[in-house]
């Protein structure tokens, strides 16, 4: 009986063992898997954070362009209103009301076109 009793406790303690290992193993997996998603979180908003600064510049830029545009519209846009001589009056009304309309043509540029169209 006494060997019995070694037995067991030998198969107790053996058991207990793999039992502490088993959750050493697992608290170690566990530390290194949240460190690792924590770096992974960290890459993706770095990324993220990134993508944005780029589309910043991207709209920036493309804010700039329109800006551009808009100044040299007027210098461009009285030749494009100037009537041709016998046109259609409406017609060239309805063309400055259109340019008037895209932007391209201020307020006051709109007024002065068809005071001239007008007479």
């Amino acid at each position: 009986m006494l060997g019995r009793r070694m037995r067991r406790g030998g198969l107790i303690r053996a058991a207990a063992t793999t039992a502490v290992v088993a959750g050493t193993a697992t608290a170690v997996s566990g530390g290194m898997r949240s460190r690792r998603d924590a770096k992974d979180q960290q890459a993706a908003e770095a990324a993220a954070y990134e993508q944005e600064q780029q589309q910043a510049q991207m709209d920036a830029a493309a804010q700039q362009a329109v800006a551009a545009q808009q100044a040299a519209a007027p210098v461009a846009a009285p030749v494009a209103a100037a009537p041709a001589a016998g046109g259609d009056l409406m017609a060239q009304l309805q063309q400055l009301a259109d340019l008037h309309t895209q932007g391209i043509l201020s307020d006051d540029e709109f007024a002065a076109g068809k005071a001239k169209l007008l007479g």
